[in-house]
């Protein structure tokens, strides 16, 4: 590679002290792909849910030392796929959703460096209009706005990946072995819930996690009693996916099973899972009478995933498109046609 290109990681981003919980929300609820209203009504309405939600947010973070490590996890991240690809002109950047740096200072800083191209991967492996596609539509707006006129590839998903599934099976047979017993162990591929109205208007992500954990639960070769895809971090009091962690930490305690719990939709350690996961959960789980609860790590650095993602980086910039374009992983369609709001093959 003699062109310089920058590599853009996308994630959620996270207030970095208490102060900044309120506007972190703030950001999060007034952005339509999350609260699907006109802008005086958005902007009302985020107000107040992220004035009501701070208190309760802020005693959260002050249970992982006052601030979100997803930055930190991100940066990490972006360093160790930066050694991994070990070419000078490829440079790791991280632009996050709604707390700093947000895509507006990463073009800025992109623009200083003057690469050739630019191809941006998603640390949501599973795309949501919600997540993915509500960062790329912020990207390419400030693109616009900030006169950026690199070339442009963007990744949307990569939720059967080889080396992605490969990671998270590494991570999840590490605790299987400290059991010794999966016929006494349910495992529980956790996923962020999402309201249903989301999903039945053609949005992929539940279908995308699904085919993720199909992948994993071939390879683990284990019976279907044995595991089950649910949701957490329900927030509002409309229907959401089903079924919730919750519900199935308590199913699991009846049958009197032990629990592997596995972040399947989370790329990096954060509130959702050091706190609702180590902690809530886990003390649900014991009340319960669950007598052995595993929580799988995040992928993180490990080896596997950032293996997966630079050898999608290589793939892409051997097959880079001249005009912005965004993709799966493997450069086709993953997605049944009846998900309207996949966005391959845009352009």
């Amino acid at each position: 590679m003699d062109e310089k290109v920058a590599i853009v990681l996308m994630n959620l981003g996270g207030p970095d002290r208490l102060d900044s919980v309120y506007g972190f929300l703030r950001n999060l609820f007034n952005d339509r792909a999350i609260l699907n209203l006109p802008r005086p009504f958005r902007s009302i309405l985020s107000f107040y849910i992220a004035k009501k939600r701070t208190p309760l947010a802020k005693e959260i973070y002050k249970e992982i030392g006052g601030s979100s490590p997803i930055l930190k996890e991100t940066n990490k991240q972006a360093k160790h796929l930066e050694k991994f690809l070990n070419n000078k002109n490829l440079k790791v950047f991280i632009s996050m959703r709604y707390w700093h740096p947000f895509s507006e200072e990463t073009i800025r800083e992109i623009n200083n460096w003057k690469p050739k191209k630019i191809l941006i991967i998603p640390l949501y492996p599973q795309f949501s209009t919600t997540t993915t596609g509500s960062s790329i539509d912020d990207w390419i707006k400030n693109s616009r706005l900030l006169n950026n006129n690199v070339q442009t590839n963007i990744v949307c998903c990569y939720p059967i990946d080889k080396m992605f599934i490969a990671s998270h099976l590494s991570l999840i047979n590490k605790k299987i072995n400290e059991i010794n017993d999966v016929s006494s162990t349910r495992l529980i591929f956790s996923a962020h819930g999402l309201p249903q109205s989301i999903i039945k208007k053609g949005d992929p992500y539940a279908w995308q996690v699904e085919q993720t954990v199909k992948k994993i639960v071939e390879k683990l070769g284990i019976q279907k009693d044995n595991w089950i895809l649910s949701y957490q971090s329900k927030v509002t009091p409309v229907k959401w996916l089903e079924p919730s962690t919750e519900h199935e930490i308590i199913r699991a305690a009846n049958e009197k099973k032990k629990i592997i719990l596995i972040p399947i939709a989370f790329v990096s350690e954060h509130s959702e899972t050091l706190v609702e996961l180590d902690k809530e959960y886990y003390d649900l789980a014991i009340q319960k009478g669950i007598s052995t609860y595993l929580r799988v790590p995040a992928l993180g650095i490990q080896t596997e995933f950032i293996r997966c993602l630079a050898e999608i980086i290589k793939f892409k910039l051997d097959d880079f498109s001249n005009q912005l374009s965004i993709n799966s992983s493997n450069g086709n369609r993953i997605c049944p046609s009846t998900f309207k709001k996949c966005r391959v093959n845009e352009k």
